[in-house]
């Protein structure tokens, strides 16, 4: 039996316009584009300096000014994409908000003012959307190995792919914000600190350069405003025609170090705008050069954003990236493919009763398919306790595809599939998503339950109604009395229920 795919939603049609919103350390972006012609054509950008990491605390905690600029700013994002569908927009958060100690503090209020979810991505997913956005604003020759660098405000990602498909991916904490405040605090610019925070900077570049080298690759590409910035300064002091090169790079550190603080820095090319982090932003490239031992990089004008819009074209259809991760996950970890199936048949089939009174979306269902297809993941770790284990995982992992509120949601239905549901296993999923996962949550439960014994039977007399947070479970009479054990687990299911705020009822014709 195969895996039953998602619902999938209704497909683009021509005209339709879709957005993406990428709230980084440094900048906040939105792109606009127009479906025309099975194309994505960009018709508005909007762009604004937040420096959110700026007001990131040691604790993990954001200065009242900046979030407030912050919110500030999403809110007239908000405006510009009022009328547009929620799913035909898709937001993502990355550095600063994945250090915040309470990042529900601030993405409830920015959700808010933004009038759309916003999805926290890992530093390698948000590698992965990165390189999608360059390969297809910059179509790949066939065969040819790309190696991307982009440098964003809090953290900078490294990939190598071959086509559209990333082969590694490695996202460090380092960015041009979070560089320069930490290497040159009070402003001041001298060599020393530059050799110290040079040699800070490479040690963790060697974690993962070997690998690279060796691997290698036929081109090499510059994204972000960092490599933008620096690329214009090249061009302005006729070093290059826009490219970057170690001579390039050699000569802005000189000129950089030669002001003695980063508010009297003047270079050809650089921006007010750019100034202020400019320091550590050329920082982290010239370590980049030296561990990967560039000798020319050129740079592109595509980044996150434009990965996340076409990212957001396949969500939901046969090449949602989260089911060839959910797919690649079974076989790695060995999960019975056919137990699987039986599980996630009957799940969506309850789901399909109980959908419209519990106001369940195809989001949904799509992640209650995935978490049944997943649920027995922990089995290949050990059989006590099975299901902490693949929540773990789950949640712990890097998954293509997944924002990290997705990965937490997948790991609390898989946590609670079966036995004791306890008070944490929801405590991180953000308040907009919890109802409707502790009640994907029941539905796994009782499908796992009626298909205990492996059996490829199914379920006689099977209905299931919901009313608020009450359940009514109905099964056929003679099946169910035929079954003890089956009856005895679905006798004592109510009492494990209750912890996930729901009143279960059985009834027999």
């Amino acid at each position: 039996m195969s895996p039953l795919p998602p619902r999938a939603p209704a497909p683009l049609r021509d005209g339709d316009l879709v957005a993406a919103v990428d709230l980084g350390s440094n900048s906040f972006h939105i792109v606009v584009a127009q479906r025309v012609l099975g194309q994505l054509r960009v018709v508005d950008r909007l762009r604004e300096t937040v420096r959110m990491g700026e007001g990131l605390n040691a604790l993990g905690g954001l200065a009242p000014e900046v979030r407030e600029r912050a919110l500030a700013c999403l809110a007239r994002f908000g405006q510009r994409i009022a009328e547009i569908p929620p799913r035909h927009v898709r937001a993502v958060a990355t550095h600063t908000v994945r250090q915040l100690r309470a990042p529900e503090s601030f993405l409830a209020p920015a959700e808010a003012a933004l009038g759309h979810a916003i999805d926290v991505v890992s530093g390698r997913e948000e590698a992965r959307l990165v390189y999608l956005g360059v390969a297809h604003e910059q179509p790949p020759q066939e065969g040819q190995k790309r190696l991307v660098i982009d440098i964003g405000g809090g953290s900078t990602e490294c990939i190598i792919g071959e086509g559209f498909i990333p082969l590694e991916r490695e996202s460090l904490q380092v960015g041009c914000v979070a560089s320069t405040r930490r290497f040159f605090e009070g402003s001041k610019l001298t060599r020393k600190r530059w050799n110290a925070a040079f040699t800070e900077v490479s040690a963790q570049l060697q974690q993962f350069a070997a690998t690279y080298r060796r691997l290698g690759w036929d081109e090499a590409i510059g994204t972000s405003g960092t490599h933008k910035a620096i690329g214009g300064i090249c061009a302005a002091m006729k070093l290059t025609k826009g490219s970057i090169t170690p001579e390039g790079l050699a000569q802005i550190r000189d000129r950089i170090l030669q002001a003695g603080r980063i508010e009297d820095i003047v270079l050809p090319g650089l921006s007010d705008d750019r100034r202020p982090v400019i320091a550590g932003g050329v920082l982290v490239l010239e370590a980049v050069f030296a561990a990967l031992r560039l000798e020319r990089l050129q740079v592109s004008k595509a980044a996150l954003r434009e990965g996340v819009l076409y990212d957001l074209l396949g969500r939901g259809g046969a090449d949602d990236p989260r089911d060839v991760s959910v797919a690649a996950l079974m076989h790695r970890y060995g999960v019975d493919a056919t137990q699987a199936a039986r599980v996630e048949a009957t799940a969506l089939g309850l789901f399909e009763q109980v959908a419209g009174d519990w106001g369940l979306s195809n989001d949904d269902r799509a992640m209650l398919s995935r978490a049944a297809r997943l649920h027995e993941l922990g089995l290949a770790i050990a059989h006590s306790g099975y299901h902490t284990h693949g929540a773990y995982v789950l949640q712990n992992s890097d998954i293509a595809g997944f924002s990290q509120q997705g990965q937490r949601f997948l790991a609390a239905l898989v946590r609670t599939h079966r036995r004791n549901v306890p008070k944490s296993a929801f405590e991180m999923i953000p308040d907009r998503l919890l109802a409707n996962a502790r009640r994907s949550a029941a539905l796994l439960r009782l499908a796992v339950l009626l298909h205990r014994s492996r059996s490829s039977e199914q379920p006689q007399g099977l209905q299931l109604r919901a009313d608020g947070d009450r359940l009514l479970l109905q099964l056929d009479r003679r099946w169910l009395q035929s079954r003890p054990l089956l009856r005895a687990d679905l006798e004592a299911e109510p009492e494990d229920m209750l912890g996930l705020g729901i009143n279960l009822k059985l009834a027999l014709d």
